[in-house]
């Protein structure tokens, strides 16, 4: 008679392309997932799911992980969310899925994934519904073996169970006593012998009412409620075969037969009489644990929380229940990461560890608490629980704080006084010294505020100084500080400075952000301010020191007059005064009209004309004569200044170019340099207003940027130059190669010219570098269908290298310096007139 299901020892499945029956397919199947005691042989399974489906690849997992079969995680991401049977998408040039996946799920339980691919052709219906129908199948085996296994699992447990409480009973010591359902004793264990005195020969067959030592008269009732409810355990007093008399707890519980009728009682007894003493001792404890005023919380050895008191509830917002069996850092008591170890190793080493802790209430709040943690042990030094003692001292550090606040801050300003600056400086010396570093004092003293305080009264004037706190705080690092000492006067420690110059950007920020307007009672109140600068080490080497000569140096800033600042040192004072100076005059050089415009040709290689201009700012200071554009454009462009006069540069440009087309001369485009400040939403607008106010066609006017400012807001400036190109406007790239030299700005933004920087060109062609730095630039700008000119050509060697390479254009001492409008368009009409 043939077999129904497979020989154990025998290989079912065949290889993949051989196909199987879905009879013979289930079998293997369910040989594969039954068969085995171990784990389910995944390669097995995956073979019969490649072999159903004639499939060369295929993916078997149980569980919910995918791991090391990361060319299915697609479909496996797919079937996870669907939760369904998942086809991957054909091929451009297929018409069927090359992949099939299929969750193995079991009441939305995902108990596995098994996915099918490389079918020659890929899969038709037929297919995938076969494939549906041996996921079902092969979901509900793995159901089936999951359960069989949990079955066998709680099986082991409970024959685990019955062995412990077999062996727990073989060596319990207290009584045991039987009893039928009359209360007549038919078993009597060595333990009640031993309580009682009696042998079991003296005792079995007696009524238990013999071991009463008190007459009960609701005996009959106890039997009756114990009757009914199962069980029952109560406290009572019995009496010894000598007539001693002692308390003891009784646990009783019925015994029944095979059909689950009660046949007798069983009963536990055990001497509680010192018990009784200890527990009114505990009741006593007990009461005073909970009457407490500080917060108490016991833990087992584990750190599980046993027993809180009532101070502990009030205090943390917790409840009780809500505590018992967790840890003190799972409630965030102030014990945890990594505290609580350390706090573990002081209690073995001193018995006990008293400190503070930042716990946290229930509704997040943390709060200050002063803690004493302790440990308890056993005779054998053997931990078995920890007491936590706390109480919550918010109002006393407030009130700390408050006597911080006082001693240490300005009450109006809420900035360090005095004794806190000398203190905090004090120790950063100390810390500047081991370092070797530098730091600075800032002596600030508010000008003209003592005619503020008169004109609106104090309690506006005190307004006003907060705000200036404020305004002062926002300018400086976290680790600076800044400190009220009094009045209207303020001193800022800057701990960390790498130069002495530094110093003075600080004090520029603050002069700036000081000259913002005032509000006081509705009025616009303008303020400025004198500042002196000392510096660590050079100008003193303890607080003392350095906060004096500070306020020497701010007294003598302020007889220069308002808003400005001097350095103690008398070399940076006078650099200090050069660049006030300096700053002085370009505020009013526009509107003293000391700007002009030289200009400087740029000539073409091949046809040896002028076909360009650069317009290069010059100032002319009375009594100064010419002002080195390297001593104030740096000025300008740090100040802010670099915007007006920027937007001059372009006016006088178009106004000059309007002055030669109107003198009959045909001028060529004008290069214009554009400072990075310049750049803003505003610029086009600005240019394409002169270009209409002087009738100025826009292929005349040449934008030159630089590399840094690419690199800024690189959007925005794209914007803005597709605008100027747009309106056919050249822009030129100065100085490439001098800084980030990234060569994808050059395919993003609508640069026609670039400008090798001086620098390498002051090398060739005798600076092999310099000579190939050169030729490279220019041979991809051709490349780039870019035109090239070379700045700074000073000799004929240097022309005849760049003509060779193949450079445009070049500029520099050798064809012309810069020259004034009146030169320049002489030498203009001579030259393009040859």
């Amino acid at each position: 008679m043939s077999r129904m299901g497979p020989d154990q020892g025998q290989k079912l499945y065949p290889r993949f392309d051989a196909g199987t029956t879905d009879f013979e397919l289930a079998a293997q199947l369910y040989h594969a997932i039954f068969f085995h005691d171990g784990p389910i042989p995944v390669d097995v399974v995956r073979g019969l799911c490649c072999n159903a489906l004639q499939s060369p690849a295929g993916c078997f997992v149980l569980g919910e992980a995918l791991l090391g079969n990361a060319a299915w995680s697609d479909l496996y991401v797919e079937v996870q969310a669907k939760r369904t049977l998942v086809a991957a998408t054909p091929a451009p040039e297929e018409r069927l899925p090359d992949r099939l996946a299929f969750p193995l799920l079991f009441r939305d339980r995902m108990l596995g994934f098994v996915g099918v691919g490389g079918h020659p052709g890929g899969y038709d219906g037929d297919a995938i519904r076969r494939f549906a129908d041996l996921g079902a199948l092969l979901a509900a085996m793995l159901q089936a073996r999951t359960s069989h296994d949990q079955r066998r699992e709680e099986l082991a447990i409970s024959e685990r169970e019955i062995r412990r409480q077999s062996q727990i009973l073989d060596q319990i010591h207290d009584s045991v006593i039987t009893m039928d359902l009359q209360g007549y004793i038919t078993g009597w264990n060595a333990g009640a012998e031993h309580l009682f005195g009696y042998n079991a020969d003296e005792i079995i067959g007696r009524n238990i009412l013999l071991l009463y030592a008190d007459e009960d008269a609701s005996a009959d009732g106890f039997f009756n409620a114990f009757m009914e409810n199962g069980s029952r355990e109560m406290k009572v007093r019995r009496r010894k075969k000598s007539g001693d008399i002692f308390w003891a707890s009784v646990s009783l519980s019925v015994s029944h037969d095979d059909s689950g009728v009660p046949n007798g009682l069983i009963g536990y007894i055990v001497d509680i009489s010192g018990e009784q003493e200890a527990e009114e001792k505990l009741r006593l404890h007990s009461r005073i644990f909970d009457c407490a005023g500080e917060a108490i919380l016991v833990t087992d050895a584990t750190e599980r929380i046993v027993s809180v008191n009532s101070a502990f509830c009030a205090i943390t917002g917790f409840s009780a229940s809500e505590v018992i069996g967790i840890t003190p850092s799972t409630i965030r008591l102030g014990t945890e990461n990594g505290r609580w170890q350390e706090i573990q190793e002081v209690i073995a080493r001193e018995g006990k560890w008293c400190g503070e802790l930042s716990p946290m209430r229930k509704d997040g709040n943390t709060y200050p608490a002063w803690a004493s943690i302790s440990s308890v042990q056993t005779a054998n030094g053997d931990v078995t629980h920890y007491c936590f003692v706390f109480a919550d001292i918010t109002e006393r550090k407030e009130a700390e704080a408050q006597i911080y606040r006082l001693a240490y801050y300005d009450t109006l300003t809420n900035l360090p006084n005095r004794a806190l600056l000398y203190s905090l400086l004090e120790q950063a010396l100390i810390e500047a010294h081991r370092r070797h570093s530098h730091g600075a004092i800032l002596f600030i003293d508010l000008n003209r505020f003592k005619h503020i305080n008169d004109s609106f009264g104090h309690a506006p004037a005190d307004s006003l100084l907060a705000e200036v706190g404020r305004r002062l705080a926002q300018t400086l690092r976290k680790e600076d500080v800044v400190s009220r000492l009094g009045g209207d006067e303020f001193v800022i420690a800057l701990f960390d400075i790498n130069r002495r110059d530094d110093a003075a950007v600080v004090t520029r920020k603050i002069l700036s952000s000081l000259a913002e307007p005032f509000f006081i009672e509705g009025h616009e109140i303008l303020l400025s301010a004198s500042i002196g600068i000392s510096v660590f080490p050079d100008d003193g080497r303890d607080a003392e020191t350095l906060i004096r000569n500070a306020d020497v140096a701010m007294y003598r800033a302020k007889q220069l007059g308002t808003g400005s600042f001097l350095y103690y040192s008398r070399e940076m004072n006078l650099r200090s005064l050069e660049r006030l100076k300096t700053e002085g005059g370009l505020r009013h050089a526009l509107e003293r009209n000391e700007f002009l415009l030289h200009f400087q040709p740029q000539l073409e290689l091949n046809s040896g004309h002028i076909i360009g201009v650069e317009a290069l700012l010059r100032w002319e200071q009375p009594g100064h004569g010419l002002i080195s554009p390297a001593q104030f454009i740096p000025v300008a462009e740090e100040t802010g200044l670099i915007v007006p006069i920027g937007e001059w540069v372009i006016e006088a440009t178009c106004r000059q170019l309007r002055e030669w087309l109107d003198a009959g001369l045909h001028p060529v485009k004008v290069a214009v340099n554009l400072s990075p400040r310049q750049f803003s939403h505003n610029l086009p607008r600005v240019v394409m207003s002169y270009l209409r106010q002087y009738d100025i066609p826009p292929d005349l006017l040449e934008l030159e940027i630089t590399e840094s400012m690419l690199m800024h807001s690189a959007d925005s400036v794209v914007a803005m130059m597709q605008e100027f190109a747009d309106a056919g406007i050249v822009m030129s790239l100065d100085d490439f190669g001098t800084g980030y030299s990234s060569l994808s700005y050059l395919k993003r933004f609508p640069i026609d010219t670039l400008k090798i920087d001086q620098s390498f060109v002051r090398g060739i062609p005798h600076d092999a570098d310099d000579s190939a730095i050169a030729t490279a630039i220019i041979g991809m700008a051709k490349a780039l269908r870019l035109r090239v000119i070379a700045e700074g050509v000073e000799n004929e060697s240097q022309l005849d290298f760049l003509k060779t390479a193949g450079c445009d254009e070049i500029q520099g001492y050798w064809f012309s310096k810069p020259v004034g409008a009146t030169e320049y368009a002489a030498l203009l009409s001579a030259t393009n007139l040859r």
